[in-house]
């Protein structure tokens, strides 16, 4: 095996390792969909406290985003990454012995801590360690791995699902401690970033490091630029430099990729698909958690895609492609469920076809683009606060979604398109299940609402998404001190 190879097969797999902490992200947002009906059965709660506890976990994820930045600075992006496997395997068993909604949500907080600070972490690490050629690529592992952990987690939740029990969600929450401490325990085995080291004055470490992962060919030029860098930003960071006129443009982008990566609505998907799927047709909680498993194996299926496409295709095009796509099965989706009672049973096929067909657009560009862009935009001095920004960024959108679904889906239903289901929920008084009726308003005026700000988010990419597929990090930085447009970076 020659010396380029083995750096490249290194590189390779100290990203996959680290690329673990996307798995636990993946699967503690995912875990809750397949918990829901469970725990909702459990404790007798409304949509509304439903809503609630789903978005604890996102207020957690944060609050870790607001903070991760300025410690992973400071104490380096490996000792982050590893905090956050401890604070999941925590909040995972924490979850699970929870005693009431209350206590449940405080558990959801808590492991979202962890959830926000490898959002931020994790794409950082894989990009400071990653050649400029195969960066997009390395850093797409993070998605991959969140949506494995995704359907990993639908896989648990189906095998402990049991309608007659309604304490099947517990079960599901303790399966999160295996990955956890799997991450735990290979992030003991990697080294801290070049990068990083570089910008602490251990110049010697970092060219140790460089020397292992890097194009042989490459590494004194790698070495400078890091330099040539740090040089440019000799005082220690602050939040004003982020606001800064020349970084503005970078500011723009990060927060604004993750906003229409969010307001497209995927995490409606992710999070409440079972519910979707029992509202479109399919009957039982088991069935809806079986629609949500082939929604994570289209979701995996099509990031693995995006990994042979992001460094070929290029970032702009992926966007506008994904994007269009996204748009176009969403005005599908509103058109199956504002005629789903003349659509009869072939409604629940349309409705999980066009799923379908959302995931796979979203897969193969907002979902990687998203978490790459914010890791390449912004200059090493203030990457990790940038880069905090752009995930804090994320889970704020994340959270709003979470928050308001049900309540979007109830403002525009329109007055009787309510879709009725009978299904069979515990009644405390009888200590049995009863199948009752419920209203569950009409999802067509949701989906709709997010397709039309995916047409914005397509108008926005035009002016404000760069192409940065092969281009070095410190060239990015010198295009936003010259004051040019993000369409015209090459």
């Amino acid at each position: 095996m020659n010396k380029t190879t083995y750096n490249k097969n290194l590189v390779v797999i100290i990203a996959s390792v680290a690329a673990l902490g996307g798995l636990l992200f993946g699967f503690d947002t995912g875990v809750i969909s397949g918990a829901i009906p469970f725990f909702q059965q459990d404790f007798q709660l409304s949509n509304s406290m439903v809503e609630n506890i789903t978005t604890m976990g996102l207020v957690g994820a944060v609050i870790g985003a607001m903070f991760t930045g300025r410690l992973s600075d400071i104490f380096g992006r490996k000792k982050t990454i590893i905090a956050a496997s401890i604070i999941f395997v925590i909040g995972a068993l924490w979850s699970g012995w929870s005693k009431g909604p209350e206590e449940l949500m405080f558990a959801r907080l808590f492991i979202g801590l962890a959830i926000g600070i490898s959002s931020f972490s994790v794409p950082l690490y894989i990009a400071e360690v990653s050649p400029t050629k195969i960066r997009g690529s390395l850093v797409s592992l993070f998605q991959l791995l969140i949506t494995i952990g995704i359907l990993v987690s639908y896989l648990s939740d189906l095998a402990f699902a049991n309608d007659s029990n309604v304490e099947s969600w517990r079960p599901m929450f303790y399966m999160g401690v295996i990955p956890g401490i799997i991450l735990f325990t290979g992030m003991l085995f990697l080294p801290e970033t070049p990068r990083w080291l570089m910008s602490k004055g251990r110049e010697e470490e970092s060219l140790k490091i460089l020397k292992r992962i890097e194009e042989p060919s490459l590494v004194n030029e790698s070495i400078q630029r890091m330099k040539d860098e740090i040089t440019k930003d000799k005082n220690k960071p602050n939040i004003g430099e982020i606001f800064k006129p020349w970084l503005r443009t970078a500011l723009i982008i990060a927060v604004g990729i993750m906003f229409f990566q969010q307001f497209v609505g995927i995490n409606t998907v992710i999070y409440y698909s079972p519910k979707i799927f029992m509202i479109a047709g399919f009957e039982g909680a088991r069935a809806g958690i079986w629609g949500a498993v082939s929604v994570g194996i289209v979701n995996v299926t099509f990031t693995i895609l995006s990994l042979f496409l992001i460094d070929k295709l290029g970032r702009r095009k992926l966007y506008f492609i994904g994007t269009g796509g996204i748009v176009f099965s969403l005005i599908l989706l509103g058109l199956v469920f504002a005629f789903l009672p003349q659509l009869g049973d072939t409604g629940k096929w349309l409705a999980i076809i066009f799923v379908w067909v959302y995931i796979a657009f979203f897969a193969i560009s907002l979902g990687p683009l998203g978490w790459l862009i914010i890791s390449e935009v912004f200059p090493l001095k203030v990457r990790g606060l940038g880069s905090s920004i752009g995930s804090l960024s994320n889970w704020l959108f994340n959270a709003l979604v979470a928050f308001t679904f049900f309540k979007i889906v109830k403002w525009l239903t329109i007055p009787g398109s309510s879709i009725i289901t009978h299904e069979k929920l515990y009644d405390p008084s009888l200590h049995k299940f009863t199948e009752q009726a419920v209203n569950n308003g009409n999802p067509a005026g949701a989906f709709w609402f997010y397709a039309a700000l995916g047409i914005l988010g397509l108008i926005w990419g035009y002016f404000y998404l760069p192409e940065t597929k092969g281009v070095p990090l410190e060239k990015i930085e010198e295009h936003w001190r010259k004051g040019k447009k993000p369409r015209e970076l090459k």
